[in-house]
């Protein structure tokens, strides 16, 4: 085997390569990685393999799969450190591979199934495209723009919604321990899809009156999570559009939402909340910040996929604090969470 080879070979497998030639090749192949994860969700292998592992052909079986190509997946599998097995015919899953069980607390399933859906695929492989122009390329991978595509595409807007509640849903408690409440102010989760954040919210605080304005085939997910957290009664689900009307109320909370679009349309969105503030009221925030040229992290890779998917991007907190005064609000707090995601708190100027 030539020294490439043997490069090849360690970028594939579940361990980091030693060289750049290696890590350089890991990173050319990292697709094929994505799909394996993506795959490994739709067909539930998670769920298959636990808590006493399976063969192939018990797999196979139970998704009406070909028991040859389901062999040869759960291989490849096993290589990544997704399974593993002592006798090459029977396979158990992992701790790693436990995270998309579908009955798993904070399952990353939703996340695995919206990493390799057509959505968001399609427009990546579009990425130099995007460069060059300087704008997404999700029209000319989807036809149509991207939140446009979802809502003709009912199956995979699903799939989306999905993915947005789990990924939220992980991020929650985190956000939770950092944003400070009165206890009986109202609470506007704005584009709050399936409402995991603000839900949290409301079981925290009793007194908080929490509500999810959201496109309208996002009610039916939202308050059935409401009933699952025992809320209901502190609960509203609100069918909308953000650039239109915002529900009045003492806090708004926009997680995830602004890095979907420009800075125009973001500025929209904020007069809108800055307006449909009560007294005393704040709006908070909660995103990526961008740091110097060089820091390790998700926001830079994160606004190459807003680059790819949507008109947005992600932001360091001075371009925040501009969006904020352009629509009459003034940044008086920054505070960072557990996770990767800060809080920013605006009120009006």
């Amino acid at each position: 085997m030539t020294l490439f080879e043997r490069q090849f070979v360690a970028a594939g497998s579940a361990e980091a390569p030693a060289d750049d030639t290696g890590r350089m090749i890991q990173m050319m192949t990292g697709y094929w990685v994505t799909q394996v994860v993506r795959t490994a969700a739709e067909l539930r292998i998670a769920d298959h393999l636990h808590p006493d592992g399976a063969t192939a052909a018990q797999v196979a079986e139970a998704e009406s799969l070909d028991p040859d190509t389901t062999f040869r997946f759960l291989r490849a599998c096993a290589s990544l450190g997704l399974a593993t097995s002592t006798d090459g015919s029977r396979f158990a899953g992992t701790p790693l591979l436990d995270t998309l069980r579908s009955d798993a607390p904070g399952s990353l399933r939703d996340l695995a199934l919206w990493g390799g859906a057509e959505s968001h695929w399609l427009p990546w492989g579009r990425l130099a495209d995007a460069v060059r122009a300087g704008t997404t390329q999700a029209e000319a991978a989807l036809d149509a723009p991207f939140f446009d595509w979802l809502s003709a595409n009912p199956g995979e807007a699903g799939v989306f919604t999905n993915a947005m509640s789990a990924m939220t849903h992980n991020l929650a408690h985190q956000l939770a321990d950092v944003i400070r409440l009165k206890g009986t102010e109202t609470a506007v989760d704005v584009g709050g899809s399936g409402g995991n954040l603000v839900q949290t919210l409301l079981q925290r605080h009793p007194g908080l009156t929490g509500i999810v304005l959201d496109l309208p085939h996002v009610g039916v997910e939202a308050d059935a999570s409401a009933a699952r957290l025992g809320v209901s009664d502190q609960f509203a689900f609100i069918g909308g559009d953000f650039f239109e009307k915002v529900p009045a109320g003492d806090v708004h909370l926009l997680k995830f939402v602004l890095h979907d679009w420009d800075d125009d349309a973001c500025v929209r969105i904020l007069r809108n909340c800055r307006e449909a503030l009560e007294p005393g009221g704040r709006v908070l925030v909660m995103e990526l910040l961008v740091e110097e040229v060089g820091t390790p992290g998700l926001a830079p890779m994160m606004d190459l996929n807003m680059m790819a998917l949507a008109t947005g991007r992600e932001r360091s907190a001075d371009e925040f604090r501009a969006l904020f005064e352009q629509a009459g609000l003034k940044l008086v707090d920054v505070s960072p969470s557990a996770s990767v995601v800060s809080v920013l708190e605006a009120v009006p100027a």
